[in-house]
């Protein structure tokens, strides 16, 4: 199913006006951050506590950066080097079936959350619907073999932690799509500037100019998503300097507080997928396995990085849907597992 995308309509001075306010968001949750961070350790001066939030967000942009790139160049891969029709015959023509398959794709292509964005706009500009490259978008980083292998030598088959991850990331991201799907016009989910992106994609012929349009398709995706990423890892970076670890300590023996704790640490810390099993080691003599899982599975899917990205792609609206069922999901199999374990 194609989406049908709407004209997209001029640039208001209110639009612009909403795209500044980024960066004021920004600031004003670092500032935060950092004076709650100084309230809890007595008055730790400024400029230690800044040089630690700054160092974080940097070494998040850094790592962030090469995954980028390479969901940059798969993107362009998908919309201009890959016959379209190619992309028909490989998917089944159920939906349902069509978005459990796409949910797999990241088996073939492993990359962490943050190149996964690029990657399902490649996708939707294709012509496919978005909620189809929003079950992608979600699944992927999960359900590629980089985070199964990691995952596995971090925790092994200890309290079914890396079974809940993978199901539960593979049920996530097919109930969301499923979600989007009922939507009654897939080009609505979409920013209108994107949506005019991919009408002026579909304008051209497959074999027209194809090297000098994957070089403009490359410096468009990339001044459209660096700046974005750039914000995501500033926020994610300098707010951790207000979340002292004793504060997650104190709540990692109580079945609620445990999964919610580490939800919310894995919102802001923005770790990629790959390697967040052995971020989250650290923590396992601490939290119980559901909080572990609830980490594992609603930081690889959602977290303030990835939010950045999207919002390069989906409406304000769609994004808040999104972290909402995804939030909730999680908590319900964060709760599940340490129910069972």
């Amino acid at each position: 199913m194609k989406a049908t995308l709407a004209p997209a309509p001029a640039a208001s001075p209110v639009r612009r006006r909403g795209r500044l306010l980024w960066p004021l968001v920004a600031l004003a949750l670092v500032l935060g951050g950092i004076g709650v961070r100084l309230a809890a350790s007595g008055g730790a001066p400024l400029p230690d506590a800044l040089q630690d939030g700054v160092t974080l967000a940097i070494s998040v942009f850094i790592e962030s950066l090469p995954f980028i790139v390479l969901g940059v160049l798969l993107s362009i891969v998908v919309q201009i080097w890959l016959p379209a029709r190619w992309i028909d015959r490989a998917l089944p023509r159920t939906p349902w079936l069509r978005r459990g398959v796409l949910s797999l794709l990241g088996i073939l292509l492993p990359v962490c959350e943050c190149g996964n964005v690029p990657l399902a706009r490649g996708l939707v500009a294709r012509g496919l619907a978005p909620a189809e490259s929003i079950t992608f978008l979600l699944a992927a980083p999960i359900l590629n073999p980089v985070t199964i292998i990691t995952t596995y030598q971090a925790f092994g088959w200890d309290h079914g932690i890396l079974v809940a991850r993978v199901l539960g990331g593979f049920v996530i991201a097919n109930l969301v799509g499923w979600m989007f799907s009922r939507h009654p016009d897939q080009g609505a989910i979409l920013t209108p500037s994107f949506a005019a992106s991919c009408r002026a994609h579909h304008e051209h012929a497959d074999g027209d100019r194809r090297w000098s349009r994957s070089v403009a398709r490359f410096a468009e995706e990339t001044s459209t998503l660096l700046p974005a990423l750039a914000v995501g890892c500033a926020i994610a970076g300098l707010i951790q300097v207000g979340i002292p670890r004793e504060w997650l300590e104190a709540l990692g023996s109580n079945p609620w507080w445990s999964v919610l704790a580490l939800m919310a640490l894995a919102f802001v810390v923005s770790i990629c997928s790959n390697v967040d099993a052995f971020f989250m080691l650290a923590f396992g003599s601490v939290f119980l396995p559901g909080g572990i899982v609830a980490f594992l599975t609603f930081g690889a899917m959602v977290d303030v990085k990835m939010v950045a990205l999207m919002r390069t792609t989906f409406r304000t609206a769609a994004i808040a849907q999104i972290v909402a069922v995804v939030g909730l999901a999680s908590l319900v199999l964060g709760l599940a597992v340490n129910l069972i374990a």
